[in-house]
This record gives structure tokens, sequence and C-alpha cells, in this order.
């Protein structure tokens, strides 16, 4: 009994907060719109027994998802979403693999604070902090007045409502899910290692990349996971520092939803989307699995 409760906590977790929404979402997204409360026309009820089974089964068509193949404003936002994501991601390991190194090797009464810096700006609202970039990043913002007093531009930058700020947004929002997991690779890593690659005539960028690298390889792996499937799905950031010409999924999902009102496209939009997030996460996955059975 007691082995069964700790397997189903997780499974009864999952079944409810994810099997039986996307169960939902899905049935949405084979409905027919309509002017009404909700906002759709179900094709299955179970309340007419199997005859509804069967009379589902035969009106069973896929038109909201050939209609998300059909207008370009959906794929293109698919496809600039994944852009996006990658090259936030790509950004953001840069950024955080120095800081996560530095962090490593201080000293070992200097690391907590450390981490604390890292985290504790991220106790504020998500929302307070990405509209405070509007003020940094503005024509008339922080930033352009700080070149323009140092005389480095001549005339304000634009950078507000560009994908340059989406980027700017989206890593320094995700920067900690980076930094964390390489962080607690490179702690537990032997410096010893380090020290008897240069004495064996390795040079430090040598000793880096042969060394350091491949036991930062796990924590890379899961930060980069943790920032590339939220990023895809992101939907503040854009809309307050991309503007009308940033045109990711999860504006247009937003848009469908409550702008259009059409929520069997909107959950077909969604279910598209969750299929995409899937072939990271199997990817991860196995990369996990193959890490437990070497070690």
């Amino acid at each position: 009994m007691r082995r069964f409760t700790l397997i189903f906590t997780p499974y009864f977790w999952l079944i409810a907060l994810f099997l039986i929404p996307f169960i939902i979402v899905f049935k949405i997204s084979l409905s027919d719109p309509a002017l009404a409360i909700p906002p759709y026309t179900p094709n299955f009820d179970l309340s007419g027994g199997w005859s509804a089974i069967g009379t589902f089964f035969s009106q069973l068509d896929f038109e909201n998802y050939e209609f998300l193949l059909t207008d370009d404003l959906y794929w293109k936002s698919y496809l600039t979403s994944i852009k996006i994501a990658f090259f936030s991601t790509v950004f953001t390991l840069i950024v955080a693999f120095p800081i996560a190194y530095g962090i490593a090797k201080a000293p070992l009464h200097l690391r907590p604070m450390l981490m604390m810096l890292i985290i504790l700006p991220f106790w504020t609202s998500f929302l307070i902090r990405v509209y405070s970039w509007i003020g940094i990043l503005a024509n008339e913002g922080i930033l352009n007045n700080f070149l323009l007093w140092i005389g480095i531009i001549d005339q304000p930058l634009r950078l507000i409502n560009t994908n340059i700020a989406v980027y700017i947004g989206i890593v320094y929002t995700y920067l900690p899910f980076m930094i964390l997991p390489i962080y607690a690779n490179l702690e537990k890593m032997d410096s010893s290692l380090i020290e008897a690659a240069e004495d064996l005539g390795c040079s430090r960028i040598g000793a880096f990349w042969s060394i350091t690298l491949p036991m930062a390889k796990s924590g890379i792996v899961a930060g980069c996971m943790l920032v590339f499937i939220p990023a895809i799905g992101e939907f503040v950031i854009p809309s307050l520092l991309g503007g009308s010409s940033t045109n990711m999924i999860g504006k247009v999902l937003w848009g469908e939803f409550f702008s259009n009102r059409d929520w069997p496209v909107a959950s077909s939009v969604a279910v598209v989307l969750l299929a995409i997030l899937m072939i990271p996460i199997i990817l991860f996955q196995r990369h996990q699995q193959k890490e437990n059975m070497n070690e």
C-alpha cells in the first residue's frame, strides 16, 4: 500500500492537472465555433451514450487543424516562436555559463550570497520586472540616455517593440533557470582534474573544453530545456516588449481565446504547440536515461 501510494501520487497529479485538461482542450479543438457561452458547439456529448460516440466518430473532422495550415499567420507564428526561443536559449547560455562558473569557483562562504544576488530580483512580480524594461529600452529610456551622454550614439536607438527587446526580456527573465543547473554540476566538479590536466601539458582552454565543459553537460542540457520550453509559449514578454511586429504563438493563442472568441481554433493552436514541445521533452528524457546508464 505504501508503494502504491508513492507511485499513485505523481500519476494522480499528472492525470488531474495535465491529462484531463488536455483531453478537454482537444475535445474543444474538434468542435465548431458558435455565438454562445461557451463560444463553441461540441461534437461529442457523453450524455448521449454509445450512440453519441458513434455519431462523433462518423462526423469527426480536423478542419480547425487544416485551417492552421492554410493561414500563414499560425505557421509563421510557430516558426517565429521556435526561432526566438532557440536564440534566446543560446544567448542565455552564453550569459549564464560564466556566472555559474564564477560562483562555483568562488570561496565557499561567498557562494550563498552570490546565489542570493541571482535569485533576489526574481522575488518581485514577473509582470513588474518585464514592464520595467520598457523604461530602460524606450527611445527616451535609461539606456539611450546613457549612450547619448557618453557619446557612443548621436540619436536614440530603436530598441523597444523589436525582437531585440524580446531577446533581452527572455534572457533576463529565464537567466536563473540556466544558472542553477549549470552551477549544480560545476560545484560538484573536482578541481584536481584541472590541475592534473595542466600538469600533463594541457592549456587552460584545452582543460576547459576537455574537462569542465563535459562535466557541465547535464546542467547545460537541463538549463536549455528549462529556458527553451517556456520561451516558445511566452506571451507577456512579446506583448510588452515586442509590440505588434512580434507574432509569437503565445500572443496568437491569447488573441484567439479572448479577442476573436474562437475557442476551437485556439484549442487547436494549443494542441499543436504541446505536440511541438513534446519533442524537446522526449529528447531530454532520452539524454537523462543515457546519463543514468553511464553512471
